[in-house]
């Protein structure tokens, strides 16, 4: 298992804790992860947890949003604030070279809504799912040691099926906030109409995205099935109640899916020749640039060790 440098055992206690209080969801696919990855991905979440709550409970959204850009510039410095999941994201950060880019739209995404912006087209709101979601999709499958650009592709669509999942469910609470995230040229069909639409096109996301989970370590394919079930399983109840209040999804219930997760996931498609979502691209050119850089900043590495090596050699013959 991958060592941490900077987050103590009470920093990963502390995610642990959060992940359990914040998403009982995600809680409960994480339990089937190995616990490296486990432990790797409540740190990612821990600290997606923290910046989503600084921007939402803060006096002056754009301030706390700045914050969270200088505390990135610590982190990618190997400098962590004095927090807990700071230096437990520190940690995500270095031992899987996630690029700045990643985390940087997510911010991108929590200062959309703190300048309470609106979005006119599905393509809008997939920006924002993108960001929000589809980075930590991302950001999840590098923890998992998987960084080829269709497996990553998968991840975003999963990441932004979630995240429409999440906006059918909370209509009304967005609007408490003086949010909208359904596309605006649909809202004239009715809000609710508007977000059965929106889960029908997560069915068709969702779909695609199973095939990059059976791209992923095979330990770790039943924990993100589970999650793709559990979260689809929101809208859909959403929906069914014509999306009054919120939905929730019964433990028995999800204890249903997550056998069916389990099952199913030997069987799951392999591939697809999908491309990646437009407005999602961005990440995955981040990536490329981020594993160009390193295997460049190797084979530098490696020379300077040959050359090493060969003086090494003519000292050696000289004595």
């Amino acid at each position: 298992m991958l060592t941490p440098e900077f987050a103590t055992p009470a920093d990963l206690a502390l995610c642990r804790q959060m992940i359990r209080q914040g998403s009982k969801s995600f809680h409960l696919a994480s339990l089937l992860l190995p616990n490296s990855y486990r432990q790797h991905s409540r740190a990612l979440y821990g600290f997606c947890r923290m910046a989503d709550d600084l921007v939402d409970h803060a006096e002056t959204p754009k301030v706390a949003v700045d914050q969270l850009a200088i505390r990135l510039d610590a982190i990618y410095a190997g400098e962590p604030s004095d927090n807990p999941t700071d230096r437990a994201f520190a940690d995500v950060v270095q031992l899987f070279a996630i690029p700045r880019a990643v985390p940087d739209a997510l911010i991108e995404g929590f200062a959309w809504d703190a300048e309470g912006r609106h979005y006119k087209t599905l393509s809008d709101v997939t920006a924002y799912g993108v960001r929000v979601a589809g980075t930590v999709g991302v950001m999840m499958s590098l923890i998992m040691g998987q960084r080829k650009p269709d497996a990553l592709a998968r991840a975003i669509d999963l990441g932004v099926a979630m995240q429409f999942s999440n906006i059918a469910r909370d209509i009304e609470e967005d609007e408490r906030l003086g949010r909208t995230y359904l596309p605006a040229d649909w809202i004239s069909e009715g809000k609710a109409k508007a977000a059965t639409r929106l889960v029908a096109e997560a069915e068709s996301i969702y779909h695609r995205a199973a095939s990059g989970i059976a791209m992923l370590p095979r330990s770790c394919r039943a924990a993100i099935n589970t999650a793709r079930l559990l979260y689809r399983e929101i809208g859909l109840a959403a929906a069914a109640q014509n999306h009054q209040g919120r939905a929730i999804v019964p433990l028995p219930q999800k204890l249903k899916l997550l056998a069916r997760a389990v099952a199913q996931t030997p069987w799951l498609p392999k591939q697809t020749s999908a491309p990646c979502l437009a407005e999602g691209q961005f990440l995955l050119d981040a990536v490329a640039q981020t594993a160009a850089s390193h295997a460049s900043a190797k084979s530098f590495d490696d020379q300077m060790g040959w050359v090493m090596k060969m003086f090494m050699a003519v000292e050696a013959r000289k004595s």
